[in-house]
């Protein structure tokens, strides 16, 4: 197994994009407000490397305003059909507008509107007046492209811990942990 956590992550990613049926880049995200009160969704891993792990979303959501109050998060990555875990923790940051602008241009036509559409985490009165929203951007940006919101863009988890777990049997599980201390990552392999 190596010892540098990034490659160790690219490996069991790569085995997970194989052998899951759906979403291998599915990852809970934890949040807490300034309050301490903790929250967790469900995401989309878009992007990652030494620097960080990314997702994207709107920037007026609930998660967004728990990140603004509050710039720590955690994510889970649970791999069942591997039987693996993967726990990153860290401080969270803006994606740069042209990190954000790239992977916008990359969605679908569809989901660029539904974009525009959607106030997430914000209640509505009914479904139909999402779906109008949705017809009066399809409206809106008819026969041109569509540019990123200003609402919305990445968000990166900058990880100080990142810990692999691997099931084994009778609940023997084996845990590795990195820890990120001045910029270097020191590594522990831990047990139940």
């Amino acid at each position: 197994m190596s010892d540098d956590p990034f490659t160790l992550f690219d490996s069991w990613y790569a085995e997970a994009k194989q052998s899951e049926p759906n979403d291998p880049n599915a990852v809970a995200l934890a949040t807490a407000d300034a309050e301490g009160r903790p929250s967790v969704r469900m995401v989309l891993l878009k992007g990652h490397g030494p620097d960080g792990f990314v997702i994207y979303t709107n920037r007026e959501s609930r998660k967004a305003g728990e990140l603004a109050a509050n710039p720590q998060g955690a994510l889970l990555f649970h791999w069942k059909s591997l039987r693996r875990q993967i726990r990153i923790e860290g401080p969270v940051s803006w994606a740069t507008d042209e990190e954000s602008d790239a992977y916008f241009a990359s969605r679908g036509r569809d989901s660029q509107l539904g974009a525009w559409a959607s106030e997430q985490s914000r209640p509505l009165d009914s479904r139909e007046t999402f779906e109008q929203r949705f017809a009066a951007m399809t409206a809106k940006f008819e026969g041109q492209d569509v540019p990123r919101p200003p609402h919305w863009g990445g968000y990166r988890v900058k990880p100080t811990r990142i810990e692999f777990w691997q099931d084994r049997a009778h609940r023997l599980h084996e845990r590795r942990l990195f820890v990120r201390e001045d910029g270097n990552w020191s590594e522990g392999l831990l047990f139940p």
